[in-house]
């Protein structure tokens, strides 16, 4: 342990503090624990104590929680583990540049913003590339903000239409054996899609516009010799395209059009036989202008603190049974 020391930080508001501690202090108790320290309230001075390094520490991650606040940030548990997360790494420079940009306000009125620096990053990597591939964990907000994204630009017109797309693989691509017409049939595993159509749009307005062919919602194979102009395409679970898919998907794009093409490379449904053509395209296309690839990690999933720890738990699984990676070639190493 080093030398122990106590830090101030103020708060210019007792409101910003009040949303800082959380209900039951326990934003304030999980950086104690995460930290080691003893963090005390007088008035709208906290004061920390603890070694030197973790005082450090706690202080900062205090400090960018109560800009966090003073912005009216909501302050809740996922939001203090990832900014411990940044502290630990050295990168809180970055909270600043967070919070500022809402992305889309829903249908209810709330406003969607990137949660994460990584999240912020896929969010202009969109808004500057023609295409832009996101690749990530389940959870990382990948899909949601894609479609965020796509209702913002409908709604300053910059496009005409959204094309919300995803390979049938889990059903098998002929769809043949599931009950009822193409539309009843598509929707089970386009249901992500629609929720979060429902959710900046609200079911009237989502109705309407795919009444009137602005929204579209369709299996991949439908994209087939079609060109799409001004519009926002949005291919989902891209890890269960084939090579051959992915390249017709991709050479469809027409004038005025935005793409963002999702997936998560650890949940491959296709036969073993098969390259994913999501893998083949951050590969093919990873130094191509006007192409964004924006990898995502379980920094940036936006759920369930347990998520979090679940994939980190599979990835050391993983680890464990793919000797090859060279993070356990060093272990091998070190055991001689």
């Amino acid at each position: 342990m080093g030398n122990s020391m106590e830090r101030i930080v103020s708060a210019e508001r007792l409101e910003d503090l009040i949303a800082v501690f959380g209900s039951f202090d326990e934003n304030i108790k999980h950086i104690e624990e995460a930290l080691g320290v003893s963090i005390i309230n007088r008035g709208t001075e906290l004061k920390i104590s603890g070694d030197i390094e973790a005082a450090d520490k706690a202080a900062r991650t205090l400090t960018s929680l109560l800009s966090l606040a003073s912005k009216g940030e909501t302050i809740d548990e996922q939001r203090v583990r990832y900014l411990i997360t940044l502290v630990q790494e050295g990168n809180d420079d970055q909270v600043a540049k967070m919070a500022k940009d809402v992305v889309c306000i829903t249908a209810k009125g709330k406003p969607i913003k990137a949660k994460t620096v990584g999240q912020q990053d896929y969010m202009k990597a969109i808004q500057n590339n023609t295409i832009t591939i996101g690749v990530g964990p389940a959870g990382t907000g990948k899909t949601y903000l894609a479609v965020a994204s796509a209702v913002a630009a409908f709604r300053d017109r910059t496009v005409n239409r959204i094309i919300l797309t995803r390979p049938a693989v889990e059903a098998g691509e002929r769809l043949g054996f599931l009950p009822g017409d193409l539309q009843n049939k598509v929707d089970p595993y386009l249901r992500p899609l629609y929720d979060a159509l429902y959710d900046m749009l609200g079911a009237e307005t989502f109705q309407k516009y795919q009444e009137r062919g602005s929204i579209e919602v369709a299996p991949l194979a439908y994209m087939r010799g079609r060109t799409l102009d001004d519009s926002f395409i949005i291919l989902d679970e891209a890890q269960n395209t084939t090579r051959e898919q992915m390249k017709m998907f991709l050479t469809r794009l027409g004038f005025g059009s935005k793409v963002v093409i999702t997936g998560d490379v650890t949940q491959i449904d296709l036969p073993d036989d098969k390259v994913s053509g999501l893998k083949d395209a951050v590969r093919v296309l990873a130094d191509i202008k006007d192409i964004a690839i924006c990898q995502l990690t379980s920094a940036d999933v936006v759920r369930h603190a347990l998520v979090q720890r679940i994939i980190n738990a599979y990835e050391k699984a993983e680890k464990k049974t793919n000797p090859n990676k060279p993070a356990n070639q060093n272990r091998e190493q070190r055991k001689r």
